[in-house]
């Protein structure tokens, strides 16, 4: 008997919104559309690869925003863009869910395209408005050149 491989697993398309949502707005820029994905509560968490790393709290979402761009000046990245895959992984228990998602981050840092190949993990909860992010976390190696190349 052969097992299955490993899979995407059909989307939640409720759960998946917001998620969906945050991407979008965050490629084109809005981050008041962004926020309005996320609670706006005491457990709200962040993790993500710019520092501080982790960011907690009704405003986690701004901060964390913030020092990205920020992060971004400093470092001289421009044109973020990620791109989600189907999730891996969607566990609903009642009004709580735990969502994996593969991810890519594109970007140019001082004008040479970049690639991060990733995956990201949400905590949702469903509340009177609906489906929101209360947490999620971005994993993956550092970005490498997009065209294969070895930055030197």
């Amino acid at each position: 008997v052969a097992a299955a491989p490993a899979s995407a697993q059909p989307p939640d398309q409720q759960v998946m919104a917001p998620i969906h949502k945050f991407i979008d707005s965050f490629n084109k820029g809005d981050g008041a559309a962004a926020a309005a994905t996320h609670a706006a509560g005491a457990d709200l968490t962040i993790i993500d690869e710019v520092p501080p790393h982790l960011w907690r709290g009704p405003k986690a979402f701004q901060s964390w925003s913030a020092d990205l761009e920020n992060d971004a000046k400093k470092q001289g990245i421009t044109e973020p863009k990620v791109t989600l895959g189907a999730p891996t992984r969607i566990d609903k228990s009642g009004d709580q869910a735990y969502v994996v998602v593969p991810a890519v981050y594109t970007f140019k840092h001082a004008g040479a395209a970049m690639r991060e190949a990733a995956q990201m993990t949400f905590v949702l909860k469903k509340e009177s408005s609906g489906w929101l992010i209360h947490g999620w976390a971005w994993t993956g190696p550092s970005p490498k050149p997009a065209g294969g190349a070895v930055k030197k």
